[in-house]
Formats: structure tokens, sequence, C-alpha cells
């Protein structure tokens, strides 16, 4: 069974209308309780960092996540402020992340570019490495909206690559921790695949 978070932010229904589209099952998880039987996670979000950990740790959810991801070894896609709050940290706020990738979040540098618009809004192809996550693709093509990136702590961590004024990992994965800081819902029918992918393979 594959758990859509919901702890008041992201893309919740967008993910349900995808997974109910290709026959997969899922449930939305408010409550600590609704995770006792996943398979799999998905953990949305947008806006700030700060207020996404306060909204996922008051959910009550969190020591559960981190039980099933870090002892359980569920797999897990971070989408977004989702992928980002699998850090270490954040240049966006001042609260620990969940650690579950070590890696800081940075803001682009627009000192260094001086014709650069944040947020970072459009259509970018991206550069993955073999892996599951990105078969049956002929392209990779997907939509981000975003002013900060992830910043690994190791490039082993860096699954995918794409450029905006600079290279930044569109993707992190640690063994079944994955994080894209695109949107898949948004991202027609490669994120759809992708979506899919994420229910169908092993991690």
């Amino acid at each position: 069974m594959i758990s859509i978070v919901d702890y008041g932010l992201g893309n919740i229904q967008a993910f349900a209308n995808i997974y109910r589209n290709l026959g997969v099952d899922f449930m939305v998880a408010r409550e600590a309780d609704d995770l006792s039987h996943s398979s799999r996670l998905i953990l949305p979000g947008v806006g700030a960092f700060d207020w996404a950990m306060q909204r996922l740790n008051s959910s009550g959810m969190r020591p559960i996540l981190d039980d099933l991801v870090l002892n359980q070894h569920v797999p897990v896609l971070g989408i977004c402020v989702g992928m980002q709050m699998m850090a270490n940290s954040s240049e966006e706020g001042r609260l620990p992340g969940l650690g579950w990738i070590p890696g800081q979040v940075k803001r682009f540098d627009q000192s260094l570019h001086h014709n650069l618009s944040l947020p970072h809004m459009g259509w970018n192809d991206i550069k993955p490495k073999s892996h599951p996550l990105f078969s049956n693709m002929d392209d990779q093509h997907f939509y981000f909206l975003h002013s900060y990136y992830f910043l690994p702590s190791s490039e082993a961590f860096v699954l995918a690559e794409t450029q905006y004024c600079e290279l930044f990992a569109a993707a992190v994965c640690k063994q079944h921790i994955i994080g894209v800081q695109f949107h898949p819902e948004k991202s027609h029918h490669w994120g759809i695949q992708l979506l899919q992918n994420f229910a169908e393979h092993q991690f």
C-alpha cells in the first residue's frame, strides 16, 4: 500500500488522482495509525522549510515515519520541499531536517548570476543515472518550482542533475530513500510514468 503523507502541505489530491487512474492501491495518511500498513511512502511538500517541518513534527506522524524509513527500510519518495526535508538543514530556516540523506538545502546565489530570476519555475530536462525510478522513459522532462536546492554531502547521493545557471541535484537517492526537486504530479506523462515506476519497482 502506498501511503501519501498528508500533514497539511502538498498536492495530495493530484497524487491520489494519478494513482487512482493507474489502478494502484493507495491511501492518504493523516495520522500515525494510518501508516501502519505502508509498503511505500510519498512525502510531498510546498512552501517554506521550517513551516513544513513544523507541520510534520506536530502531525504525530514523524516518529513512525522515522521508524518506517530508517529501521524498516520502507521506500520513500520526497517531492519538492518533501525532498528538501530529507536533508540535515536548510538555509531557508532554522529547524533541523529529517536527516535521512546527508546534505544541506541551499538558496540559488543571485549575487553570482545577476539575471537569475527566482523562483526557478518551468520545464527542465534532467540527466539521471540509470535507476528504476526513471525506467520506461525516452526522455526526462519535468516541471520545477523552487528557490532552494538540495546539496548532498556526497556526489554518490546525486541521482539526477539539471541546470539553472548552474548544475544542481534534480533528484537524490540513498538506497530506498529518494527525493525529487521537481513536481511529477504536474509533469504530464513523464511524471505519471515516474510515479508508476515508484509503485512497481524494487528499491
